[in-house]
């Protein structure tokens, strides 16, 4: 596994990506969404447009988990898969049974775009703030994706702002679910 740390935007060479499964992690407001980001505007100069769905879980709560979308409307030009309401649950929860609450609303929206890409599966598949996903959902429901796509790569939450879950355990299963992943991906980019 190659391990790329720190990123230099302009200096990222987006074809080692191709092909590979890649995580890119780091603490809030590090650029992961910005990255991938770069990453699809390199695809699309690559005319592979057709080929790419973008799975979209980032929860937008004033300047945390900013969606693709915000930094590159021309997203809507590709396959692009986003609920219509995800929450950021150590934030609005007030306890771990809401914390659980709102993770469990997550789970049920997110698990409808990976059985949607499940069916229909493209060559490349991005998805942004696979932690939300991991807060209620089994690591081995993305792994399965793994197999259907040529080229993965996905952003998630790795850091200590967003540690207190108010005892409910999702940042636990957060950060076991990412590790878990962590261990079949090809290259980790460390922000």
């Amino acid at each position: 596994m190659l391990s790329l740390s720190p990123w230099k935007g302009a200096n990222m060479n987006f074809e080692k990506f191709l092909g590979r499964r890649v995580l890119i992690c780091g603490e809030i407001g590090a650029g992961k969404t910005r990255l991938l980001t770069d990453f699809i505007k390199f695809s699309v100069s690559k005319g592979l447009e057709g080929e790419v769905t973008v799975i979209d879980l980032a929860p937008e709560y004033g300047d945390i988990g900013k969606s693709v979308e915000s930094y590159y409307p021309g997203v809507r030009r590709l396959r692009y898969m986003r609920p219509s309401r995800i929450y950021p649950p150590r934030l609005l929860g007030r306890s771990d049974n809401e914390v659980l609450r709102y993770a469990e609303m997550n789970l049920i929206e997110a698990k409808k775009l990976l059985e949607n890409y499940f069916r229909n599966p493209s060559r490349i598949l991005l998805i942004n703030d696979l932690t939300i996903y991991l807060h209620a959902g089994d690591p081995d429901d993305v792994l399965k994706l793994l197999d259907l796509c040529e080229t993965f790569v996905a952003t998630a939450y790795e850091g200590e702002v967003l540690e207190d879950d108010k005892g409910s355990g999702i940042t636990l299963r957060e950060r076991k679910g990412l590790s878990k992943i962590k261990e079949h991906v090809d290259i980790i980019v460390n922000l």
